[in-house]
C-alpha cells in the first residue's frame, strides 16, 4: 500500500506540467463547444468522459454540423484509433498480476502525454502512477473546457494558440531524457519525426487524418524496433527490481 501511495503522489507531481498544457488547449475546446450550442455542464462532462483533444473537437464539430450518430461514432473512432495501440503497449508494461479493473482504468485515462510519461517509468508500471497523472492533468483538462465555454470568444485566438505551445515543450521534456541515455531511442525519435513530415507531404498519404497517420507510423516503426532491438525479459525484471528497491528506500527515508 505504501508503494502505491508513493507512485500515486509521484504521478500527481509529474502530471503538473501536463495539466498546464491541457488547461491552455482545453480552453479552445470550450470555445468550440460553446459555438456548437453545448451548455457549460455538457462541455465539461464531455471533457471528463473524452480525454482526447482531436476526438473531442471532432465531436463538437459533428454536433454543430448535426451529423448522424453513426457518422459521429465513425469519425471519432478513426481520429482516436491510435489509443488502441497505446493501450496495447501499456498493457504489456503492467505487472502480470494487475486486475482487470485496474487495466480498464489505465486504458480509459490514456492520452498522448500520459502515455509518454508512463512508458518512461523504469521496469513495470504501477497503475497508481497512472492514476496520479490522470487526476492531476485531466482535472485541468475539464476545468479549462469549463472556463472556455463560460468565457466564449472573449480571449483572442492567438493567445490561446500561444498557450498551446506548452504541449510541445512538454513532449520534448518527455522524450529528451530517454533519447540522451539510449542511442536506439534517439534514432527512433528522429526517424519518427522525419517519417511524419514525409507522410504529411506525400500525395495520398497527406489526406489521411493525423490520428490514422500516427497509428500507421507507430505500427511500422515500433514493430520494426521490437523485431530488431528486442528488450530481454531478464533486463525488464532487473529494472523492475531496482525500481521497487528505490521506492522502498524513499519510504524508509520519509519515515525517518
Amino acid at each position: 500500500m505504501n508503494n502505491n501511495k508513493h507512485w500515486f503522489l509521484k504521478g500527481l507531481k509529474d502530471g503538473i506540467p501536463i495539466a498546464m498544457g491541457y488547461f491552455a488547449v482545453s480552453f479552445a475546446l470550450g470555445f468550440t463547444a460553446s459555438s456548437a450550442g453545448l451548455t457549460v455542464f455538457q462541455a465539461t462532462l464531455a471533457s471528463l468522459l473524452c480525454n482526447a483533444s482531436a476526438g473531442e473537437y471532432a465531436g463538437f464539430v459533428g454536433i454543430a454540423s448535426k451529423v448522424s450518430y453513426l457518422t459521429m461514432a465513425t469519425m471519432i473512432a478513426v481520429v482516436n484509433i491510435r489509443y488502441l495501440l497505446m493501450s496495447a503497449s501499456l498493457s504489456q508494461k503492467l505487472p502480470e498480476e494487475t486486475s482487470l479493473p485496474h487495466r480498464l482504468l489505465v486504458g480509459f485515462w490514456i492520452t498522448d502525454e500520459i502515455f509518454g510519461a508512463s512508458v518512461t517509468v523504469p521496469g513495470k508500471l504501477n497503475p497508481f502512477y497512472n492514476y496520479g497523472l490522470a487526476i492531476s492533468s485531466l482535472s485541468f483538462w475539464a476545468l479549462g473546457t469549463c472556463l472556455g465555454a463560460i468565457v466564449g470568444n472573449v480571449v483572442p485566438d492567438n493567445i490561446v494558440s500561444a498557450l498551446g505551445v506548452l504541449l510541445y515543450g512538454m513532449f520534448l521534456a518527455i522524450i529528451i531524457p530517454p533519447a540522451k541515455e539510449n542511442r536506439i531511442v534517439r534514432f527512433l525519435i528522429i526517424l519518427a519525426m522525419a517519417s511524419s513530415f514525409v507522410f504529411s507531404k506525400l500525395p495520398g498519404l497527406s489526406s489521411i487524418s493525423n490520428g490514422t497517420r500516427i497509428s500507421i507510423l507507430t505500427i511500422l516503426i515500433s514493430g520494426a524496433a521490437a523485431f530488431l532491438f528486442p528488450i530481454k525479459e531478464d533486463e525488464d525484471k532487473l529494472e523492475t527490481g531496482a525500481d521497487a528497491s528505490h521506492a522502498e528506500a524513499v519510504e524508509v527515508e520519509n519515515a525517518h
